[in-house]
């Protein structure tokens, strides 16, 4: 793992705050976990890779997941967070050998990804066909700018016995 992923970015010695955008902040968090996993070792690293990209209806998000099927992964919505939680387990066949080398990975991995205000959950979309899981998010719908007439304010006089 790099120290230097640990520092805040600079800017001619001043730091700054870097361009997250919408899904910016989670990828630098992944950044982060995925550093630390490949640090730790190479049978660590379960988290499955992503692509996220937006038409102008939709947010589609691709996970690889080689080996896994749909019964070993669960996406839930709460709020504006989308979770993907799987669980890849050791095969059947393989808990009889006495296996001397294994690189593969093993154990429940997690993603959680923000996403914009307003989504309804029940319109997501989620398939998976060959180790691949496609989600598919509809964006939800802008609401329109309204323009605010500014009115004058009604005096009141103030009759005071003076």
């Amino acid at each position: 793992m790099r120290l230097t992923s640990l520092v805040p970015f600079r800017d001619g010695g001043a730091l700054t705050r870097p361009d997250f955008g919408l899904f910016g902040l989670h990828r630098e968090i992944d950044r982060l976990f995925s550093e630390f996993a490949q640090a730790v070792g190479p049978s660590a690293k379960i988290i499955p890779n992503i692509e996220i990209s937006e038409t102008d209806k939709a947010i589609e998000i691709s996970a690889e997941m080689p080996g896994l099927e749909r019964k070993d992964v669960e996406i839930s919505i709460d709020d504006d967070t989308l979770t993907i939680r799987g669980e890849k387990k050791i095969e059947e066949n393989q808990k009889d050998k006495n296996v001397q080398l294994s690189e593969r990975s093993y154990g429940v991995f997690l993603r959680v990804l923000q996403l914009p205000p307003g989504i309804d959950p029940s319109s997501v979309q989620a398939t998976m066909s060959n180790g691949v899981l496609k989600i598919a998010i509809p964006k939800p719908a802008r609401s329109e700018p309204k323009k605010i007439e500014v009115k004058e304010e009604a005096k009141q006089e103030n009759k005071a016995a003076a």
